[in-house]
């Protein structure tokens, strides 16, 4: 029996392609783009099995691309961190009650959001091994919890003073490496289904059309415009996974 009527079928599908587009024009973030939708025509399980699957496709590429700028210094406790709060997030996943997830993950994206828009002058906070562990831990935590393996690491990249274009040589990595041991404790927990793979499948197309007029797009549109349309769909998003009752 497929797990989707017409209308949440269509739903998932035009955010897989959004999601898509997103991911080709930022690295990462798709998770944040399609968890608003999918968490209303999807269980959270489904959401992060897919998420992930998606994110393991997706990442894979980047780190092949940036495969001559990593900075294994910075990689090995990030991912060692992430690697410990995987499990721990799975775990979660099991014996949390969705509603809770639901308003979690919509809290993450208004202040995500938010703190993306107002960008505030915090100063460089120092990076060494010990905390880029625990921003691991955290990281991973989320990943297994939620499939949302990217944010933590991405806004801590930039409170550490990562220069831009050094910033995809290391959170890709890191979520990359998340989605993986996400992956197999999912697949260990049986939330890897036959409807998951279904809509996997199905989603395939959407999402891969996305990533190339993501790239497409990429150094076409003005950057700053995209950024504020982006950041307003995400905090958007997050409002309604906050909205009681709305499903």
């Amino acid at each position: 029996m497929f797990p989707l009527d017409a209308t949440a079928l269509a739903l998932f599908l035009v955010s897989a392609f959004v999601g898509g587009v997103t991911t080709g024009l930022a690295g990462f973030a798709m998770g944040l783009v399609v968890s608003g939708v999918w968490l209303h025509v999807l269980t959270p399980a489904q959401t992060t099995a897919l998420i992930v699957g998606y994110g393991l496709f997706v990442q894979a590429h980047g780190v092949w691309t940036f495969r001559q700028e990593l900075n294994l210094r910075r990689l090995v406790p990030l991912i060692a961190g992430g690697l410990m709060g995987v499990p721990f997030g799975i775990w979660l996943l099991a014996h949390l009650d969705p509603a809770y997830v639901r308003r979690a993950v919509g809290v993450l994206l208004v202040v995500y959001s938010l703190y993306a828009m107002l960008r505030p002058d915090l100063g460089r906070m120092r990076a060494n091994a010990a905390a880029d562990t625990g921003i691991g831990f955290i990281n991973g935590i989320l990943g297994g919890l939620t499939g949302l393996a990217g944010p933590i690491v991405v806004i801590w990249c930039q409170l550490s003073g990562v220069p831009r274009h050094a910033q995809r040589a290391i959170f890709q990595p890191v979520i990359f490496a998340a989605f993986v041991a996400t992956a197999i404790g999912l697949g260990v927990s049986g939330e890897i289904t036959g409807a998951v793979l279904r809509l996997f499948a199905l989603g395939l197309v959407p999402v891969a059309a996305g990533i190339w007029m993501g790239l497409k797009l990429y150094g076409r549109l003005d950057e700053a415009g995209f950024r504020r349309t982006i950041l307003v769909l995400l905090l958007v998003s997050g409002l309604v996974l906050l909205i009681p009752g709305l499903r």
